[in-house]
C-alpha cells in the first residue's frame, strides 16, 4: 500500500478539500481504504465481492494488465494513436470498469465517514459521475488545446432530462480522479481477494 499512499499523497491538497480527508488520512489513503475493507463484516464483504458478476480476481488482473499498458504507453513518446488509445483506456477502467463494481457498493457498506465510504462516494458523485456519464455515454472530445476533454451530460441524468450540460475535464481532473480510482480500487481488492 506504500506505493499507492505515496502516489495519492501528491494530492493531498485535493483529498482534503474535495474528498474531506485530514491531511493525515491523505497521507495514506490507501492504506487507510484497505483497513476499512479488511474490518468489514464478513456479509458486507461478501456483498462487495457479488456486486458483480465478474469474479473479483478477474477485476484485479483487469487492474494489473491496465498498469501494464500505462507502463508501455508511457514509454513511447508522440504517439498520436498510444496517446488516444491511453486516453480511452484509462478512463474505461477507472469510470467504468470499477465503478459499479467498486465504488458504489463500498460507498454503500463501508463505515459511515470512513477512509474508504468517503473516497468512493466522491468517485461515484457530483463532477466525477458525470465525466463517467458523459465518457460512458461517447459524449465527449479533445478540447481545441488537446489539455482536457469536453464533455456533455443531460442535466437530470438520472431520469433522463433536462438540458444538455458542457462542462470541461482538465488533465489535472482526470490524473486525480484516476490516481483515486486505482487506489481505491487496488486497495478494495488487495483485501477480499484472499
Amino acid at each position: 500500500m506504500q506505493h499507492l499512499d505515496r502516489q495519492l499523497a501528491m494530492f493531498r491538497t485535493r483529498l482534503c478539500n474535495e474528498v474531506g480527508l485530514t491531511s493525515e488520512e491523505a497521507g495514506k489513503a490507501a492504506t487507510h481504504v484497505a483497513a476499512d475493507i479488511r474490518f468489514l463484516p464478513p456479509e458486507a464483504k461478501a456483498e462487495i465481492k457479488a456486486a458483480s458478476p465478474v469474479p473479483l480476481s478477474a477485476r484485479f488482473e483487469g487492474l494489473v494488465a491496465f498498469q501494464s499498458w500505462s507502463g508501455f504507453a508511457t514509454s513511447i513518446k508522440n504517439n498520436t494513436a498510444i496517446t488516444r488509445a491511453s486516453v480511452v483506456v484509462q478512463n474505461y477502467i477507472c469510470f467504468v470498469y470499477i465503478k459499479d463494481a467498486c465504488f458504489e457498493v463500498v460507498a454503500k457498506r463501508a463505515s459511515v465517514g470512513s477512509v474508504a465510504a468517503r473516497c468512493s462516494d466522491y468517485l461515484s458523485r457530483g463532477a466525477v459521475r458525470d465525466f463517467r456519464n458523459a465518457f460512458s455515454h461517447v459524449n465527449w472530445r479533445y478540447n481545441t488545446s488537446f489539455t482536457g476533454l469536453e464533455c456533455w451530460v443531460l442535466e437530470d441524468a438520472r431520469n433522463r432530462s433536462g438540458p444538455i450540460m458542457r462542462f470541461e475535464v482538465s488533465q489535472a481532473d482526470m490524473n486525480f480522479w484516476q490516481a483515486l480510482s486505482r487506489g481505491v480500487a487496488y486497495a478494495t481488492y488487495e483485501q477480499l481477494r484472499g
